[in-house]
């Protein structure tokens, strides 16, 4: 039987999954909400579905594996909220289900450690979102179901690198202020190493090892162009988005330890350094 994955919300972190499983001969079908999108998809070897709209019944009866990207809209997740019956009914026929969440589920902890064990007290309506989320997909029985809550993500096009040269970059400083982050390569590997060794029922942290402060990011970043670092602008006299705001409501640090003990994945990226390193290489 050909292995299908069905990706919901096929994304920038969904297709770090896609160049792992596309080589190994994996079935595709992506949804997006674009032609554009579903255009570039096909050129890669997805199959797109434009979504909503398609009818999904086909995609649904054909996958053997689900990755759910698609974050949750006005508070609800909106592939339960369209398929709850037909997924549910097809709980038995998946190997595998993966739901990709936030570590914003654990809310502030005062810049101390986090882990998956951690109670879930989100600051944020987005973090309250992602919880209610993860816990109606939770709710599905005899799916095998697979959390992945991942820290912030940068990669090729998320980097901080086009904000330094171009002088916009702005070093905020809050005191305590600390972050985790992904590069999305390790998140494709994250996921593809849990697809390997199914664990129904299990959450991951998605990080790497090395939670740092913003401001620490933007000044490395500046380092590697050569450039002078940027401004510091206290929290408090920044103009900033509610949306940008909102991610400063929350300083934790986030453990990985069960990435690497049961799932047996080393790190390309350890740290937010190499990954800038990475990053810039790529550039040039």
């Amino acid at each position: 039987m050909t292995q299908t994955l069905l990706s919901f919300g096929h994304g920038y972190s969904a297709q770090a999954l896609e160049r792992i499983l596309l080589p190994q001969d994996w079935r595709i079908i992506g949804t997006t909400r674009s032609e554009d999108k579903a255009a570039s998809l096909m050129a890669r070897g997805v199959e797109p579905r434009i979504w909503p709209g398609a009818d999904m019944t086909p995609a649904l009866d054909a996958a053997t594996h689900l990755l759910i990207s698609a974050s949750p809209d006005d508070g609800s997740d909106p592939v339960l909220d369209a398929l709850h019956d037909d997924i549910a009914a097809r709980a038995g026929q998946f190997a595998w289900v993966g739901y990709l969440s936030t570590t914003g589920v654990y809310g502030d902890h005062d810049g101390d450690w986090v882990d998956e064990s951690t109670p879930l007290t989100p600051a944020t309506k987005r973090g309250q979102a992602r919880v209610a989320a993860e816990a109606a997909w939770q709710a599905i029985p005899g799916l095998p179901l697979h959390i992945f809550r991942l820290a912030g993500i940068y990669g090729p096009g998320r980097g901080p690198f086009a904000k330094v040269r171009n002088g916009t970059a702005r070093r905020i400083i809050k005191d305590g202020q600390v972050f985790s982050r992904t590069h999305v390569a390790d998140i494709g590997r994250v996921l593809a190493a849990s697809i390997r060794q199914p664990n129904p029922g299990a959450i991951y942290n998605v990080c790497d090892d090395d939670p740092a402060p913003p401001q620490d990011v933007i000044a490395y970043a500046a380092e590697l162009l050569g450039l002078p670092v940027p401004e510091a602008v206290r929290f408090e006299d920044a103009e900033m988005t509610p949306m940008a705001r909102s991610f400063y409501a929350e300083s934790k640090k986030v453990r990985n330890d069960r990435i690497k003990e049961e799932l047996g994945v080393d790190l390309l990226f350890p740290d937010y350094r190499s990954g800038l390193r990475a990053l810039l290489a790529q550039d040039d």
